[in-house]
């Protein structure tokens, strides 16, 4: 399985995470993941809710749930942010 490094970061809890993504996951398995693994490990300052959306850090861009994330054409060392 392919994967790719990325980095997430998240304002509620104003961390930053360096996260494995499988290229063919869609996005909202990724979120789904990403929301449940960061609210664990933020212990509490970050809620798991369904409205949660994953965006490019950089420009804002929310990603479309159902693309996978090569698709989207991200690649290693790409800036994300979970909202």
């Amino acid at each position: 399985m392919h994967k790719i490094l990325t980095e997430v970061y998240n304002p509620a809890s104003n961390t930053t995470y360096d996260v494995f993504i499988p290229l063919k996951s869609p996005v909202y398995e990724v979120v789904y993941l990403l929301t449940h693994t960061i609210s664990d490990l933020s212990q509490g300052q970050y809620k798991a809710a369904e409205q949660s959306v994953l965006c490019d850090r950089i420009n804002g861009n929310i990603f479309d749930i159902n693309r996978t994330i090569e698709e989207l054409g991200l690649k290693n060392g790409f800036k994300l942010m979970l909202l």
